[in-house]
This record gives structure tokens, sequence and C-alpha cells, in this order.
């Protein structure tokens, strides 16, 4: 039995007890729990232990456990163990946003609630916390960037147009712009704020890290009854706007067993193959985040449409070969370049 498993049954445990108003008998519990009697009364053990108020009488020849009635009075958050667990979880996962409004309201709130339980109960959810960690991926720093998305998330609630300096890393410029701010949108380790841009009259998404200067203005505007951030997104890859685009992959049975493991789009389709292999079809907006995605696999997957994506990826692959060609030469110059 798994740690974290054995404590979240404890904490079922107390949580019943908590609610109970005349108490459970083991075969309750066991029954409430789906497991054996013998694990309750090993649980019930544990917790009077750990110094959980939690005692038992008998009634008409029946033994009920119950928790102290001044106990109970003491625990005045109504938080079951799962709500308290994804709070600890949310807060772990948004430690990559530290120093941002985000990250630290949450944090204040969990010392919050935490400040309100018991000491019992402190001690558990400490023992608790041990067995449950978040890890996270490729991300940028945003601890810089606090006061930005303070504005722009002021700037979206408020529904006020932003003037902004914004750098476009594909052509290596900044241009000034005029946007009302929709929505800001965490994606892959990214903010980006979706909105109507003016010059370019047309809803665009800009990543928050490149905006170099930022104004709020007075002027203020609605956003369109019709819009919709999901359905803005749903054809998209990653971040990526475009043209539809309907992909084929094959998988090999080598990679099969991971992409099945996950949705990877809300459009995919996938057809089994009788060797283990499967095909994966979606609809997407452009290739070029998709071709990354696919690149990723290496020979273990191959696109059957559409052509111009099989010629990017043919001619990509061509460029690697090219790279690795020539060790000695290619390490040389990039030392020395």
């Amino acid at each position: 039995m798994a740690r974290g498993d054995q404590l979240a049954r404890q904490w079922m445990i107390f949580q019943r007890l908590m609610t109970s108003r005349y108490g459970k008998t083991v075969n309750d519990l066991a029954a409430d729990l789906d497991c054996h009697p013998r694990t309750v009364y090993r649980d019930l053990d544990a917790l009077q232990v750990g110094g959980f108020p939690i005692y038992n009488e008998k009634v008409n020849g029946t033994k009920f456990w119950a928790l102290m009635a001044s106990a109970k009075k003491s625990v005045p958050i109504p938080f079951s163990l799962s709500e308290l667990i994804a709070l600890y979880f949310g807060r772990d996962v948004l430690r990559i946003l530290k120093n941002t409004v985000f990250h630290d309201s949450l944090e204040s709130l969990f010392k919050k609630i935490k400040s309100t339980l018991p000491a019992e109960s402190k001690k558990y959810l400490k023992q608790i916390e041990k067995n449950l960690r978040a890890g996270s991926g490729p991300h940028k720093k945003y601890d810089k960037l606090k006061d930005t998305i303070e504005m722009l998330n002021e700037a979206v609630i408020n529904k006020k147009v932003i003037q902004i300096v914004y750098y476009t890393i594909s052509r290596k410029r900044v241009t000034p712009r005029k946007v009302e701010p929709y929505k800001l949108w965490f994606y892959d380790g990214t903010f980006y704020l979706i909105g109507y841009c003016r010059s370019k009259k047309d809803i665009r998404m800009f990543a928050v890290d490149r905006i170099k200067m930022l104004n709020l203005t007075s002027e203020r505007f609605q956003v369109p009854a019709d819009f919709n951030v999901d359905e803005f997104m749903k054809v998209s890859f990653g971040v990526f706007q475009g043209q539809p685009v309907h992909v084929t992959v094959h998988f090999t049975s080598h990679a099969a067993g991971y992409v099945r493991e996950k949705v990877w789009h809300k459009s995919q389709k996938i057809s089994e193959r009788s060797d283990g292999s499967l095909i994966m079809e979606v609809d997407v907006a452009g290739t070029q985040e998709i071709k990354h995605w696919i690149l990723r696999w290496g020979s273990r997957a191959q696109v059957l449409e559409p052509d111009s994506l099989r010629e990017e990826i043919r001619s990509e692959a061509a460029e690697i070969l090219g790279v690795y060609a020539n060790r000695s030469e290619q390490i040389e110059s990039a030392l020395t370049t």
C-alpha cells in the first residue's frame, strides 16, 4: 500500500467521524472505504497515536468510534482531504509563477487555511505534502514581469484599451500596437495575451514577456459577444494560428503506446493497426507547431499527408543530417564562431 493511499484513507476516516453525529462502527467505515475491517482498525490506531481525539464506546453491545465533540468545534473550515490536496497541488504547480499575483495570492490563501487548522490536522497535512509534488517543465521567469502581468490583468478585467511596444521574434523588430485585451492565457510555461490588434485589424496573440512597453489608456471596449477563447484556440496545436490543415501521421509500434496515452489535440482520431502501430489524424491551424512535435518522434513517425508537410520534414531531416555529417569540422566551427 502506497503511503499516500494510506494517508488519504485515514483522512477520509477522520472526515466521516467528524461529520457523524453518533459515530461509526468499523464495519461501517470498511464498507464506506471499500477495505477490510482490519485495515480500518490499523488506521484508527494510527490516528490515535498521531494525536487525533478519537475514542470508542459500546452502545447496546456494538462498538462505535467517534470524534470528541470539542474537536469537532475546533475545525472551523469544512475542507475535505481532496480539496486540501488540490489546493496544495495547485500552489505547487504555480510555483513557476512565484512572485506574480497568481502564485502569491494562492500561497497567501493556503497559509490562511493552514492557520485555521488544529495542530493535529497541520501535522497530518504536512505528512500529506511530503507525498505529493508537481514537476515543472521548461518555463519562462515571470518574477520580473509582475507589474506587467498585473497591469494586463487589470486591463482585461476593466476592459481598457492598451498601448504596447511588441517585439516579434520572427522579424526581429519592435512595433507599436493598440490592443483590446480579451484574455490572459497560460500555455506550456508561457503567458499570452489574446486580444484585438487595431493595427492588424484581427485577433492576435502576444507573448507577455515580449511586450517591451505597456500603457493603460482610459478608453474602454467591449469583447464581442460571440468571442469564445476555447473556440478561438481549439484548432491550434499550441498557440499558433493559421489556415486549417488536415494532418495524418503514422506511428510505429515503438511509439504508438506513448502516443495513445494522451490527448494531443481535441480533433485527434486514432486508428489502430494490426502490427501494433497506429495512425493519428488531426485538423490543426497551420503546420509549424505540429511539424516540431512530429520531429520529436524521429524515425518513429511518418507524415502521410499533406505532401507539403512531408516535404518540410524531409528537408529538415536532410539539414539535420548535414549538421552531423562531418563531426570534427562541425564541432570546431561551432566552438570558434
